[in-house]
């Protein structure tokens, strides 16, 4: 190209001969100066305007500002001239980025380019689509793009450059591929004769796969087929054998695709599948001379093994995989090592034994130091998920030995790890508390707060454990330095249960006194209100060390620190009253036992695992761990249901839910409201709901009622029967089918709005028929994280001499899960006057009068009980005021108070209902949903 365009030739020339900065800067100026003038004249013909962009592009290139040129860049675009349009092309994808306006301009020309059919107009267009296409050029062009992919009559360098195109454009704007409706005709091309189109197209399917997997099934019989006759028929062409292996990365594509999938039921899949997995290890049973030989063959062995234990970790083929990773792990060549720790580790997370991994456990210890960081941390993860009741003490102990000496980019992760298989696998209590205090003092800095916060939820729910806790934490504390987190769970500890060691040697109040407040000139500002929470407590049971606890908060009376300051001032204040020994004593009673939680550690280890490119099908923590992934996966939109049991899955707690973990039950303690919910817009985000009279009647007498009937027609009826606790609920749904013949192809899906706040899951596969005049029962497992507004959505879909459809809610609101709560007068109205404000929510509505003009009091205390509250009798002076209160569970957000209060006037014929919570949204959610109701029973 340059040697066409001398100017550009000089150009360049000149520029490399500036022997200083400053006369390349005049040179480009000079040049960047007659190029405007140029332009602005006009009158430039193609070979000019292509001389001068090419100068333009040579100038960005060296990293220097452009603002010249670019509608010329779009003018060549349209040349008929190959050479023209290429720099056009080039100039676009350099000059512009994706939301620039220019482009707007070049879309028509694009297009025109893809409908030609001169196949290098085609890829230049398509490069241009992939390395520029925002949004705006995405959906205008991706049906184009995708009409060459499938074109019969374009060719296959075109088809292989649409493909990718595809995936670029996939990858950036998913929500401008149709995928579903695309999917049959994609898949199809899986099939072509050329591998390197198959292989473009099959890096589409597996990206697309990924989010639609039911739309893409049918690949998976097209994988197997193609990889029996790449690795047993050999039907290949010559240029596609790397190293006499036969398209090793189509290979590797192939054989990850299908572990997206559950193992096909179909045993003649599952029999070519096992020979063709057979045959790639017996490959690889004796390693060649040649590294490239090796790297490929080593590549495909490594994935067919995953997939293997993906299908059966019981298989012969399993057994042969663990000899040959026995090998690998003690490779001399790190990337084997680190595949082969890998590999071996996804076996541990699937089989049902651990005895062939346990074999080669000092191995892995002894990989623990090896010289490459990444090998040393797949050591780590196959340790953490080849723990188990036998090998525990072994494990933890080793890995507690390395964490003195670990980089420190693996400490955080070893911390919480150790802490996992410590609690998990502990034999006994006293054991646990060891080693997570020998945890604590050897990490230091690494140790999260969810680490010392699981400490102190077991401690205090296990009595017999509490009186060696103290001693234990009271003799780590002795060492000469101690971490903040250490001082922490010894300022809960000995605050809570110091008592219990005070009469011993060594142990007095006096002497924990000065142990405990020797550390805390060392702490941060959090750290010592702790411990003046501490201290508070030994005013009520060391009354012998009072003076000096006194001169503690008098001294802490005039820090700067809010916290601290009101605080110590609260506590000087209640430590100097008379009556202060009942009065103390009703206020430091000891922490009653926390509510049964998921540990917050595995939602912390989680949160370090995110998926990276194409996902993962399992996760480091052996079997249980992944079992629990699989139940967190049915969040999708189309529930994909498995016969799983009713786990509940940790959830990815942060600071704010780490702190739930410990939360009692406070009405009156401020929470920070979770954001605004958006309504579902079912038109456009998901099935369109099933409308009519009865539909809505039915629902809403289900959101205060445990049983009836959802819906009902000529052919099928729907009906619910539930119940709640906690967080947990659990609805049978009875499929009645009413007429005399067989409903087939029935399907039963779940769309959940918002999958993070609940989760809705089916026990088991709903049946593909319901037979005549009968009844199939569903169970669904539910799960309340944080508030919600908008119900899951039940799609029944079936065929009675037509495809019959219909889409209804759920009665699944918030009130569902309240738990009731007990208050007297005096505590109702302080908590009521206290969390007034934003936090309320108040509606005014119509009410009636029964024939003899009295109100129907009767009617609101069903439907208020219905929701979860708890009636108040006696509490509000007038008789004709309904009260109650309740407490909504949630596994994410834990506990919020709520209070309600009704107050009907017969005169005016009016009901004002007003509802009080910590949370404004929780507020707001159930005064909609118990005044519906009210107003409905009131009108009828």
């Amino acid at each position: 190209m340059a040697t066409s365009m001398r100017g550009l030739t000089q150009f360049i020339a000149d520029i490399r001969g500036a022997r200083v900065k400053e006369l390349e800067e005049k040179r480009i100026n000079k040049e960047m100066a007659n190029i405007r003038k140029k332009f602005k004249d006009g009158n430039l013909d193609g070979y000019q305007k292509k001389k001068y962009v090419a100068k333009i592009i040579f100038t960005y290139i060296l990293g220097y500002k452009v603002d010249v040129g670019h509608m010329e860049a779009i003018n060549l675009i349209s040349s008929p001239k190959y050479s023209e349009k290429q720099i056009g092309y080039l100039a676009v994808t350099l000059l512009m980025h994706e939301n620039s306006d220019f482009l707007r301009l070049v879309v028509n020309s694009i297009r025109k380019d893809l409908d030609s059919n001169h196949e290098v107009d085609n890829c230049l267009a398509l490069h241009a689509i992939a390395n520029v296409g925002g949004s705006e050029m995405a959906e205008a062009l991706v049906e184009d793009v995708h009409r060459l992919l499938i074109s019969p009559t374009s060719q296959n360098f075109v088809k292989k450059k649409a493909a990718l195109t595809l995936l670029r454009l996939y990858r950036k704007h998913p929500e401008v591929i149709p995928a579903a409706e695309w999917a049959a005709r994609i898949v199809s091309i899986m099939d072509d004769q050329d591998l390197g189109v198959v292989i473009c197209v099959t890096s589409l399917a597996m990206a697309l796969a990924q989010d639609h997997l039911d739309a893409f099934a049918v690949c998976y019989t097209k994988a197997v087929d193609r990889l029996h006759r790449l690795v047993i028929d050999h039907e290949y062409a010559a240029t596609y054998a790397y190293y006499k292996v036969p398209s090793p990365w189509l290979q590797v594509k192939l054989l990850r695709m299908l572990q997206y999938y559950p193992p096909s039921e179909d045993p003649t899949i599952i029999g070519v599948l096992q020979k063709v997995l057979q045959t790639i290890m017996n490959n690889c049973a004796e390693p060649s001379r040649n590294v490239q030989h090796n790297n490929a063959q080593h590549a495909v062995l490594f994935e067919a093994i995953s997939l293997a234990i993906h299908l059966d970790t019981n298989s012969p083929l399993v057994g042969t995989a663990a000899v040959l990773l026995a090998r690998f792990i003690s490779s001399k060549e790190t990337n084997v090592r680190y595949l082969g720790l890998d590999t071996m580790a996804h076996l541990a997370a699937r089989a049902e034994s651990l005895e062939p991994i346990k074999k080669h456990q000092n191995t892995i210890i002894l990989s623990l130091r090896d010289k490459d960081i990444s090998v040393r941390r797949r050591a780590l993860d196959l340790l953490y998920s080849m723990c188990d009741v036998d090998n525990s003490e072994l494990i933890v102990g080793e890995l507690l030995r390395y964490l003195r000496v670990a980089d420190y980019a693996l400490r955080e992760e070893m911390v919480l790890k150790i802490a996992i298989l410590t609690e998990k696998y502990a034999n006994s209590y006293k054991w646990y508390v060891d080693m997570i205090l020998q945890l604590i003092s050897t990490a230091g800095e690494h140790v999260g707060d969810e680490v010392w916060y699981r400490v102190v939820q077991i401690v205090t729910n296990t009595e017999d454990l509490q009186e060696y806790a103290a001693k234990a934490v009271f003799e780590h504390l002795k060492a000469p330095s101690t971490h903040e987190s250490l001082v922490k769970v010894g300022g809960y500890i000995l605050g809570e249960y110091g008592h219990l060691i005070a009469n011993e040697p060594g142990y007095s109040p006096i002497e924990q006194f000065q142990l405990l407040h020797s550390k805390s000139q060392y702490c941060v500002a959090p750290t010592r209100a702790l411990l003046l929470s501490t201290y508070i407590k030994w005013v009520n049971v060391f009354p012998e060390i009072k003076p000096q606890l006194l001169n503690i908060f008098e001294r802490y009376r005039h820090v700067l620190d809010a916290e601290l300051q009101q605080r110590a001032c609260e506590f000087y204040a209640l430590a100097s009253r008379s009556d202060e020994d009942e009065f103390l004593q009703n206020i430091c009673e000891e922490m009653p036992p926390f509510p049964p939680r998921v540990s917050a550690l595995l939602g912390s280890l989680n949160r370090k695992h995110g998926d990276t490119g194409d996902k993962r099908i399992w996760v480091h923590g052996g079997k249980e761990a992944n079992l629990d992934r699989e139940m967190t996966k049915r969040k999708t939109l189309m529930v994909d249901v498995s016969g799983n049991d009713n786990t509940v899955s940790a959830p990815a707690n942060g600071q704010g839910e780490i702190l739930n973990s410990l939360a009692g039950l406070d009405l009156s303690a401020s929470s920070n409201p979770p954001s605004s919910l958006p309504l579902l817009d079912t038109a456009e985000k998901g099935p369109r709901l099933t409308v009519g009279p009865n539909v809505e009647r039915w629902f809403e007498k289900l959101t205060h009622a445990a049983e009836g009937v959802l819906y009902e027609d000529v052919q099928i009826q729907v009906g619910i029967k539930s119940r709640y606790q906690g967080h947990i609920g659990q609805l049978a749904v009875y499929l009645g089918n009413k007429v005399d013949a067989p409903l087939t192809s029935f399907t039963a899906t779940l769309h959940v709005p918002d999958s993070d706040a609940i989760s809705v899951s089916f026990a088991k596969i709903p049946p593909s028929t319901i037979g005549q005049r009968s009844q199939s029962q569903q169970l669904l497992h539910v799960e309340c994280k944080k508030v919600f507004t908008t119900p899951p959505i039940l799609t029944v879909s079936y065929l009675a001499g037509s495809h019959q459809s219909i889409s209804v809610r759920l009665p699944i609101v918030l009130s569902k899960f309240f738990e009731h709560v007990k208050l007297n007068q005096t505590d109702f109205f302080e908590r009521w006057k206290l969390i007034g404000g934003e936090r309320e929510a108040q509606g005014i509505f119509p009410i009636g009068l029964t024939s003899a003009g009295q109100l129907d009091l009767t009617k609101n205390r069903q439907i208020v009980s219905g929701h979860g509250l708890n009636i108040l009798d006696d509490i509000d002076p007038n008789p004709n005021n309904l009260v109650a209160a309740g407490v909504l569970h949630m596994s994410v957000e834990g506990k919020v108070g709520c209070l309600l209060r009704l107050e009907p006037n017969r005169e005016a014929k009016l009901c004002r209902l007003t509802v009080r919570s910590t949370s404004g949204d929780v507020a707001t959610e159930v005064q909609k949903l118990v005044q519906k109701p009210l107003q409905v029973a009131h009108a009828s």
